[in-house]
């Protein structure tokens, strides 16, 4: 998109970044389920890699709806939080400092989905558009609920093992 003059040029931009995010987490979340040890944590990137699919066929819908491409000019922050997370997994760690470290960036990464669901719903809503904003709210719900697993995780296990001298295992 060349021009952002309205808001609705605005919300095809979001959700355009959206789709770009969602398509690379696609590529992202195997490679962090391949490095997780936990079978808790591999099971909830499991489950979020297959909501991610079903967001980006959302992004399709709705890009469609507002009879844009959902193919836009990418989006360099989340490249950025995914480079961030790569560099991070080719370090040496012990499994439990790993999955410490895996739920770190997939909580930064939801945080960024989070804030990019909510404006996008908001100025859905602000134009009037029900069915594009319920379903933008469809997949914050889903981010969302994501990232209070993972914290739930992180501060429940994972972060308990990863402790100096814990013994848990």
């Amino acid at each position: 998109m060349a021009e952002l003059k309205t808001l609705q040029d605005l919300l095809s931009h979001e959700v355009q970044v959206l789709y770009s995010a969602e398509r690379l987490i696609m590529v992202g979340l195997p490679r962090m389920i391949e490095k997780a040890h936990s079978q808790q944590l591999k099971s909830a990137f499991t489950t979020h890699l297959e909501e991610t699919k079903v967001q980006a066929e959302r992004l399709e819908r709705i890009a469609a709806q507002l009879g844009v491409s959902p193919e836009g000019d990418g989006n360099p922050s989340m490249k950025g939080l995914i480079a961030e997370g790569e560099k991070t997994m080719h370090k040496d760690a012990t499994p439990e400092v790993m999955d410490a470290s895996l739920i770190c960036g997939a909580q930064k990464i939801e945080h960024y989905e989070i804030s990019g669901y909510g404006t996008a719903a908001y100025l859905a809503e602000e134009l009037g558009l029900t069915e594009v904003a319920q379903l933008l709210r469809m997949s914050l719900e889903e981010e969302q609920k994501t990232d209070t697993l993972l914290n739930n995780l992180a501060k429940n296990n994972i972060n308990q093992k990863a402790m100096p001298g814990s013994g848990i295992l």
